[in-house]
C-alpha cells in the first residue's frame, strides 16, 4: 500500500509499505485470539513495525474511537479500507489515504500511528487510527531470518526444477536424434520407392491418353450434331413469335379503330344532351325530390369512380416499368454487339458462325422496338381514356339529371379497361419470352468466347512446351558429343546447318537415319543416359518426364481443334530450331475443369525450381522461315 509519512517538522512524502495480517491463537494458559499487524519495506530490511491487539484491547480502541464492529469481524473491514485506499491511490485526489504520523523527524525506532483517512470538501475523517511500536534486535533478527529461510527454500525449489528439465530435455534431444535417424533411412527408401513408381505411371498414363483422345473425338463429334439440333430449334420458335407478334399487331389496329369511332359517338350524345337542357331546366324544378335521392347514389359513384382513378394509375406505373426494362434490354443488346465485334478480330474461323448471331440480335431488336412503338400507342390511348373519364367527372357533378346515362357510359368505359388490362398482360408475357430467347443467345456467345480463349492458351503452352524440349535435346546432345572422340564430326554438323544450329539427333545405332520429332527423341534418350550414369550431374529425367506426360496431354486438347490451329504451332515449334525464344507462363500449368486429370503426378512439379532456369521468355513466331513439316512436331 502506497503510505504518505509525516513527521514533526518534515516534509510529507509517500513510501510504499507491506501491511501482512494474521489471527493469533493462543491456547496457553487460556484459549485467546490475538490481531498482530506488521509493517514492512521490501527496499529497506531494517523497517519493522509491529501491533498486537488482544480482544481487551480491541474493547478500548472500540470505546475511545467509537467502532461499530466487533472483534471477530474487525480483522475483515480493516481489510476492506486498505483494499479502497489501494483502488484511490492511482488518482489526483483519492478519497482514502494511509497516513503514517510519527513525533519525530525521522522514523528512528519511534512508535508511530496509522491513520485511515476519508477525505471530502469539508474535512478530513478519520475513520481509524492504530498505533504501531518499532521492532526490537531480536524480532528484526527474527523477521531477516523468517525471510532468509524462504529465499533459500524458493532457491532449493528452483535448483530441482533445474535438475528436472535438463534430465526431460537430455532425454528428448536424444529421442528425436534416433527417431532423426529412422526417418532419414525411411525417407531414402521413399525415394527409390518414387523413381521406380514414376515409371509405371508414366507408360500407364501414355496408354490412357490414347485411349481418351479416341473418346474426346467421339464427344466432339455427338455434340456438333446436337448443337445444330438446338439451332434450328431456335430459329423456328424464332419465326413462330414474330408471326405471333404481327396477328396480335394487327388486332390492336382494329381495337384502336373501335375506340376512336365510340369516342365520336360520345361528343356527338353530349352535345344533344345540351340542346335538351334548356328544355329539362323547367322540369328540373318538378325534379327536385328526386335529385335528393340520386345525390345519395351520387355519392357512391363518387367512390366508385375515385378507386378506378387508382387502378388507371398502377396501370400507368406499369407501363413505365416496362419501358425502363426495354431501355436495359437495349443495353444488353449493345454489349453483346460489343462482344460479337471482339471475337470477330480474334478469330477468323469464327465468323461465319457470329454473323448469323448479328443476324438474329437485329431481328430481335425489330421486334422489340415494334413493341415499344405499341407501348407508346397504348399509352396515347390510355391517356386519351383518361380525359373523357374527367370530362365526363365533370358532367356528372353538374348535371345529376343524366346520372342513369351516364352508368351506362362507365360501364362500357370499365369493360374497355378491362380489355386494356389483358392485353398489358399479354404484351408482358411477350416481352418476357423475348428476354429468355436474347439470354440464351447471351450464353451460346459467351460460351464461343470461352473455347476460343482456351484454345488459344493450349497452343501457346504447347508451343513453349516444345520449344523447351528442343533447347533440352540441344544442351544433353553438346555435352555427350564434347565426351565423345567424335567431336570434330559434329562440330562439322553443326557449322554447315543453317543458322549455325546443330542438326536433329539421327540415332544411328537404332537404325533411324532421318530426322525425327523431338518428343520422340528426347523420350528415347532420357532412357539410356540414366541408366548409363547413375550420379549425373543434371537431376533433368525426372523432370522432363513430367513435362512429356504433361505435353502428351496438352497434344490431345490440341486434336480436338480445327487444322488452322496446328499449322501456326508447328511454325512456332520450327523456329525455335532456329534461335527463337516462347516464354512458358506459370498460369498454363494451373489446373482446368475440362482438361484430362493424369493420376499420380502433382501439378506443384512443374513448377518446381528446376524448370525455371529452362523456362523461355519471348515469342517470334515465323512459320515459312523453318523448313520441319508439323508432323514432326505432332507425331499423334
Amino acid at each position: 500500500v502506497s503510505v504518505r509519512v509525516r513527521g514533526c517538522g518534515c516534509e510529507e512524502r509517500r513510501l510504499n509499505v507491506r501491511v501482512n495480517i494474521e489471527l493469533l491463537s493462543i491456547s496457553n494458559p487460556v484459549h485467546k485470539k490475538d490481531l498482530a499487524v506488521r509493517l514492512t519495506d521490501d527496499t529497506d530490511p531494517f523497517f519493522l513495525y509491529n501491533l498486537v491487539i488482544s480482544e481487551e484491547d480491541f474493547q478500548s480502541l472500540k470505546s475511545q474511537q467509537g467502532l461499530l464492529v466487533d472483534f471477530s469481524a474487525f480483522p475483515q473491514k480493516f481489510i476492506d479500507l486498505l483494499q479502497q485506499c489501494i483502488q484511490e491511490q492511482n488518482k489526483d485526489i483519492p478519497r482514502f489515504l494511509l497516513q503514517l504520523v510519527s513525533s519525530a523527524p525521522a522514523l528512528d525506532h519511534t512508535p508511530v500511528s496509522l491513520n485511515v483517512v476519508e477525505t471530502n470538501p469539508f474535512k478530513h475523517l478519520t475513520h481509524l487510527s492504530l498505533k504501531f511500536l518499532p521492532g526490537t534486535d531480536a524480532e528484526i533478527k527474527k523477521f531477516l531470518a523468517n525471510c532468509l529461510k524462504c529465499l533459500k527454500e524458493d532457491k532449493m525449489m528452483l535448483e530441482e526444477k533445474l535438475k528436472k528439465t535438463e534430465e526431460d530435455l537430455t532425454r528428448q534431444l536424444s529421442y528425436t536424434q534416433q527417431s532423426l535417424a529412422e526417418k532419414s533411412r525411411e525417407l531414402d527408401k521413399l525415394k527409390t520407392e518414387w523413381t521406380s513408381y514414376t515409371t509405371a505411371l508414366s507408360n500407364k498414363h501414355s496408354q490412357e491418353l490414347t485411349s481418351e483422345k479416341e473418346r474426346a473425338l467421339q464427344a466432339q463429334t455427338q455434340y456438333q450434331q446436337q448443337h445444330e439440333q438446338q439451332k434450328k430449334e431456335l430459329e423456328n420458335l424464332h419465326q413462330k413469335s414474330i408471326q405471333q407478334l404481327q396477328n396480335r399487331l394487327s388486332e390492336l389496329e382494329v381495337i384502336n379503330k373501335d375506340l376512336t369511332e365510340r369516342r365520336y359517338k360520345g361528343d356527338s350524345t353530349v352535345r344533344e344532351l345540351k340542346a335538351k337542357l334548356s328544355g329539362l331546366e323547367d322540369e328540373c324544378q318538378r325534379a327536385k325530390q328526386e335529385v335528393l335521392s340520386l345525390r345519395r347514389e351520387n355519392t357512391t359513384l363518387d367512390a366508385e369512380c375515385h378507386e378506378k382513378e387508382k387502378l388507371i394509375n398502377q396501370l400507368q406505373t406499369r407501363v413505365a416499368v416496362l419501358e425502363q426494362e426495354i431501355k436495359d434490354k437495349d443495353q444488353l443488346v449493345t454489349r453483346t454487339k460489343e462482344v460479337l465485334d471482339a471475337t470477330q478480330e480474334q478469330k477468323v474461323i469464327l465468323e461465319e458462325s457470329t454473323e448469323e448471331k448479328q443476324r438474329h440480335i437485329e431481328k430481335l431488336e425489330t421486334t422489340i422496338k415494334s413493341l415499344s412503338a405499341e407501348l407508346l400507342k397504348a399509352n396515347e390511348i390510355i391517356k386519351k381514356l383518361q380525359g373523357d373519364l374527367k370530362t365526363l367527372m365533370s358532367k356528372l357533378k353538374l348535371k345529376n339529371t343524366v346520372t342513369i346515362q351516364q352508368e351506362k357510359l362507365l360501364a362500357e368505359k370499365e369493360e374497355k379497361l378491362q380489355k386494356e388490362q389483358r392485353e398489358s398482360q399479354e404484351m408482358g408475357q411477350s416481352l418476357r419470352m423475348k428476354e429468355q430467347e436474347v439470354c440464351k443467345l447471351q450464353e451460346q456467345l459467351e460460351s464461343t468466347t470461352q473455347k476460343l480463349e482456351e484454345s488459344k492458351q493450349l497452343l501457346k503452352t504447347n508451343e513453349n512446351v516444345i520449344t523447351w524440349l528442343n533447347r533440352q535435346l540441344s544442351e544433353v546432345q553438346m555435352a555427350k558429343k564434347v565426351d565423345t572422340p567424335a567431336s570434330a564430326h559434329a562440330a562439322g554438323r553443326a557449322a554447315g546447318s543453317p543458322l549455325g544450329m546443330p542438326d536433329r539427333p539421327s540415332f544411328h545405332s537404332s537404325g533411324i537415319s532421318h530426322p525425327i520429332s523431338p518428343l520422340y527423341a528426347f523420350q528415347n534418350f532420357l532412357e539410356p543416359t540414366h541408366s548409363k550414369n547413375g550420379n549425373s550431374q543434371c537431376p533433368a529425367p525426372k523432370a522432363s518426364t513430367l513435362t512429356f506426360v504433361q505435353l502428351n496431354s496438352q497434344l490431345s486438347k490440341l486434336s480436338r481443334c480445327s487444322d488452322a490451329h496446328t499449322v501456326p504451332a508447328a511454325g512456332h515449334a520450327a523456329n525455335k530450331e532456329n534461335g527463337d525464344q516462347l516464354g512458358l507462363e506459370s498460369k498454363y500449368f494451373k489446373k482446368k475443369d475440362d482438361s484430362i486429370p493424369l493420376r499420380g503426378l502433382s501439378q506443384n512439379t512443374l513448377n518446381s525450381e528446376y524448370l525455371r532456369p529452362y523456362l523461355p521468355s519471348k515469342a517470334q513466331p515465323s512459320p515459312k522461315a523453318a523448313g520441319t513439316p508439323a508432323s514432326a512436331y505432332f507425331p499423334g
